[in-house]
Order: structure tokens, then sequence, then C-alpha cells
């Protein structure tokens, strides 16, 4: 099988986001990189199929030179080949970032197109759509079990409260949840084999982007709590104030 994983660089979830002095980006010193975790699961379930019924695995990521570091890490995973489209930026318009991406799957001929159903720093969820769209194939998100059956392929999508269990026709772009599958951890071989292979990198149709960020700004600073210690002598109390301050009652 032929298969293609986009993935994007995301801040690590566990930092702690700094606003630039414009007020309209995020400080990027210091910030730890990873792969999205969405699209950590992809490349694990391109994995597993390859090894199952043979073929490849190409990553496409789109961003300036320290994505690289990402796209290593995939490629230590196990992915065959990858591609990074250039740019000076990190685009925040999800359909300039599909229109980029386009090209290059278009021209791939790939089987399978996976990649995360949303990112953790934009929670977009809207280039696989994009993607499907142009490329007029089928487009299944919010996937979390996949298989393939007869050559086609099957998946049970999570939605609010109920499970679908879908089938489609190849190719298709799929977009999955990190339940789908946990990702492996690269081996000492996978890490060394990935510095040598190559990322063909390739300039970057990104055309205009529509959206852009006015401002940011940090939550509302929580109001500092309340501590009783009278034991349940205390219930009446934190009854009054759940109620009338609080409103959650």
């Amino acid at each position: 099988m032929n298969i293609a994983v986009c993935i994007k660089q995301t801040p690590d979830t566990e930092t702690r986001v700094k606003i630039a002095d414009d007020g309209k980006w995020i400080v990027e010193d210091d910030i730890q990189w990873i792969i999205n975790p969405y699209d950590e699961s992809a490349v694990e379930q391109a994995l597993l199929l390859t090894e199952e019924h043979g073929g490849e695995v190409t990553v496409i990521s789109l961003g300036p030179e320290r994505i690289e570091k990402s796209i290593r890490e995939a490629l230590a995973m196990g992915a065959h080949k990858a591609i990074r489209l250039d740019t000076g930026h990190m685009p925040i318009d999800s359909l300039a970032t599909a229109r980029a991406l386009i090209p290059v799957l278009e021209a791939g001929g790939y089987d399978l197109i996976f990649m995360g159903q949303q990112a953790v720093d934009g929670d977009n969820a809207q280039v696989p759509q994009f993607i499907a769209q142009a490329l007029k194939v089928p487009c299944v998100t919010a996937v979390e079990e996949f298989h393939l059956e007869d050559g086609k392929g099957w998946a049970r999508r999570v939605l609010e409260g109920v499970h679908e269990k879908v089938g489609f026709s190849l190719p298709a772009v799929v977009g999955v949840n990190r339940r789908l599958v946990e990702p492996r951890y690269p081996s000492f071989r996978g890490i060394m084999q990935a510095k040598k292979k190559p990322i063909d990198v390739q300039p970057a149709a990104l055309g205009a982007e529509n959206l852009v960020i006015e401002r940011l700004s940090y939550p509302p600073e929580k109001a500092a709590g309340k501590l009783f210690e009278n034991g349940v002598d205390a219930v009446p109390e934190v009854v009054r104030l759940l109620r009338e301050e609080a409103k959650v009652i």
C-alpha cells in the first residue's frame, strides 16, 4: 500500500505558553516541539497497515526547518520517506494549509491519507475535510478503530454520545482519534536509520491566508478558593455559596 501521513509539529502539551509582545503570537523560545499527538497515532496506524499488507509510508509536513526534528521522529518510528513543504512560518489558516498539501498528495497517488483529526494547538479539525473535498475522495474523521477488508476501509467513529461504523472505498482521507492506537517508541536502530533517510524539501504553495489572529489573551485568573474547616457543620454554608455565589445549584 502507498500511504501518506500528514503530520504537524506542535508545542508540547505541558508547555507554559507565553504571549509575544505584539499580542498576536506566542514566544517560541524554549518551547519543546513535538509531533501532534493525534498525528502520532496516524503514523502508527499507517505503519501497522504496511507491516500487514506491504507498501510504504510517506510522512508529509508543512513548516520551517525546525519541523525536521519531528519528521525525523516519524522516520525513526518506521516511516519510509519524508517530504517537508518549506514555509517561513506555521500557517494558522486551515484552508491555506490544505491547499499547500493537496498538490503533493495528488501527485503521490496514495491509497490512504492519514492525519490526526485535529491539532492540539489550533484544534480547528478542518484539514482532512478540505483535502478530501479537493481530491474528491471519501473522508472519515474521529476514527478510533480502523481496518481493511476486501480492499475496502472500515472505521468506527466516536461521535457525541454514540459510535458509528462506516465502510468506504479507497483512496480515502482518514482523520484519526488519539484512541485509535498507541504509538510505538522508536528503537535505537530506527533512530540511527532515520538520520540517514533523506527529507525531500519542496517549496510550499500556501497562497492567500484569510484567517488571521487579531489578539491573544490569557484566561481570567481564578478567584481564590475558600477553605472550610468545620467538617459536616460547614455543609449548609457550602451549599449556600454554591447556590448564591457560584450559582451552580
